[in-house]
């Protein structure tokens, strides 16, 4: 049995961009936007997900409902990403080595790439900080970040940013070429939220 992979679905922040209506609760394909990335970090099967709540709570909780998923709440979610994401790797178990980061705005990511994240990080012969997927020479999400080796700085992230800043300056981190566009794609508007119908 291979080392269980956890996953933290961030679905805390407030999409200022996005306009009035919570954006992970706007409908895509019939169900709740936040929904399509839980779904995949549940049907990868890697290991437990983790999902941070924080902006229109409630409402994400019930549109993430019947989902075996750990819900942590974090408070400090309007001082950006980084409170999230050492939400969500807090609430990881300790025998949890390596975590995805999924974004819960996009939607076009599925299970299967999260699988290939994850196998390459375990084919490494030296586990790399992080395994990034890359299309057209450009970094997308999710990452997954070797949490034993980088949880020190990880502790010290602040404002609306993840880990990108910390692995900029690593000369570790694995990169992965993918095919899949969804690895680009977020849903920031409603125009990009239309376009994806």
């Amino acid at each position: 049995m291979p080392e269980p992979i956890g996953t933290v679905l961030l679905a805390a922040g407030r999409g200022t961009r996005f306009g009035a209506s919570p954006k992970l609760l706007s409908p895509l394909d019939g169900k709740p936007l936040v929904r399509h990335a839980a779904e995949a970090a549940v049907a990868a099967g890697l290991g437990p997900v983790v999902a941070v709540l924080g902006h229109a709570g409630e409402a994400v909780r019930d549109a993430l409902a019947g989902l075996p998923l750990t819900l942590v709440e974090n408070p400090d979610y309007a001082e950006g990403l980084s409170t999230s994401l050492r939400a969500g790797l807090g609430a990881m178990p300790q025998s949890v080595s390596a975590a995805l980061v999924l974004l819960g705005d996009m939607p076009r990511v599925g299970p299967g790439l999260l699988v290939r994240l994850a196998d390459a990080f375990r084919a490494a012969p030296v586990a790399p900080s992080a395994v990034v997927p890359v299309r057209d020479g450009q970094r997308g999400n999710p990452v997954l970040l070797n949490h034993r080796l980088l949880g020190p700085g990880l502790a010290i992230l602040t404002g609306d940013r993840g880990a990108g800043p910390l692995l900029a300056r690593r000369d570790d981190v694995l990169e992965l070429p993918v095919d899949e566009a969804g690895v680009l794609i977020d849903v920031d508007t409603p125009a990009a939220l239309a376009g994806l119908t």
